[in-house]
């Protein structure tokens, strides 16, 4: 998917402007003085205001992203450490498809790729690339957003994943531990 990299052309910040000041982002002379931990909320670099709640608002916005009513290349970065959520709509931004994993599935499935490689639904309706990102299925991330995801490199390390958070070792820590010589009794 590197490979399908693409450069960001950019979309208008109104529209998330607008969605941010309906979602409770509070403007700079309203908490000019507040004491409360608050997230900063910057749009392009340029500081907007505060919100009080921005894991609600940034789930909120990926889920408005992978259904494509936020504009797929809108750059989504929440840095906690900072107390920080940066949202960048603007041009020139390499990004890169990544599929996207819930509850620890892979949202692909085999029905995509069928599609993709006939170019048609199973009704006859066109299905091209774009489709996977207006559906739910990739999503595009340019560089600071990947920083602050996880990202599995192998349909092995998803498994791996699974396993661990049923508290079972991954098999090839298993096997690991079997075949090392100091882990054998003497």
């Amino acid at each position: 998917l590197a490979l399908m990299a693409t450069i960001s052309v950019g979309s208008m910040s109104g529209p998330i402007i607008e969605f941010l000041e309906e979602w409770g982002l509070e403007s700079l002379e309203e908490n000019a003085h507040s004491s409360t931990l608050t997230t900063k909320v910057f749009v392009n670099g340029v500081w907007m205001g505060v919100h009080r709640d921005p894991t609600n608002l940034i789930e909120t916005l990926k889920k408005l992203r992978r259904k494509d009513d936020v504009h797929p290349e809108v750059s989504i970065v929440r840095d906690i450490r900072e107390r920080e959520l940066r949202v960048y709509t603007d041009p020139g931004r390499v990004c890169r498809p990544l599929f996207i994993v819930e509850d620890q599935q892979l949202v692909l499935q085999k029905k995509h790729v069928r599609w993709l490689t006939q170019g048609t639904m199973d009704d006859g309706e066109d299905f091209k690339w774009q489709h996977l990102t207006k559906s739910g299925v990739i999503e595009l991330l340019d560089a600071e957003e990947e920083e602050t995801v996880m990202i599995c490199m192998t349909p092995e390390d998803l498994e791996n994943a699974r396993l661990a958070a049923r508290g079972i070792l991954p098999t090839k820590e298993k096997e690991k531990g079997k075949e090392d010589p100091e882990d054998e009794d003497p």
